[in-house]
């Protein structure tokens, strides 16, 4: 990872893991991925890993990014997906050049083509919002409680009611103002 950056929040879900490169989108928002070297990096934490990086790339990466985030928040919401993040996406799906891949431990990756391009990887994450919003995975969409974040999440807990995108920050945030709420509602004695 490079210095200087703010640090990736890295879930177990391609798509809703992408679509939290920028967060806090209601608040004081962080772009994780703000130069095309650092959607590089990020690429490669997921598998994706491309030969290089353009700031086009990074504008296409950006595109997908909030088309996925606008269809992923309305499905959650059970709203109907907007028309132009589902075309988006579809777009996006179908422009590189990837192939599905079994390992020996019998989990899927994705092998990028011989010269992996972004548009490669982009697709691949294209593809992924596309079995999460259609529900074809075991889990459902749901938006984080923080009215700071508010971002797409997939809940794959037993119950399906998580609250949080990200426990580490989050919910811990919010926690930590409901504790400080009681505390200067409740002060202890000083006995």
């Amino acid at each position: 990872m490079r210095a200087g950056f703010p640090d990736f929040r890295l879930g177990k879900v391609l798509a809703t893991s992408f679509t939290g490169t920028l967060s806090e989108r209601y608040g004081d928002s962080v772009e994780r991925i703000p130069t095309p070297g650092r959607l590089a990096d990020w690429l490669a934490v997921y598998g994706l890993a491309v030969d290089s990086c353009t700031t086009a790339q990074l504008d296409l990466a950006r595109e997908l990014r909030e088309a996925i985030h606008a269809a992923a928040t309305a499905a959650a919401i059970q709203d109907v997906l907007p028309a132009s993040a589902v075309q988006v996406i579809n777009d996006f799906s179908v422009r590189g050049r990837a192939a599905a891949i079994l390992t020996p431990e019998g989990e899927r990756r994705w092998r990028l083509g011989a010269d992996s391009r972004v548009e490669d990887a982009l697709s691949v994450i294209a593809a992924d919002a596309i079995s999460i919003i259609a529900g074809e995975r075991d889990g459902k969409l749901a938006l984080c409680a923080s009215p700071t974040c508010q971002a797409a999440f997939f809940d794959a807990s037993q119950s399906r009611t998580r609250r949080w995108c990200d426990m580490n920050t989050c919910g811990n945030r919010q926690k930590k103002a409901r504790f400080n709420a009681n505390q200067r509602k409740n002060p202890r004695s000083a006995d």
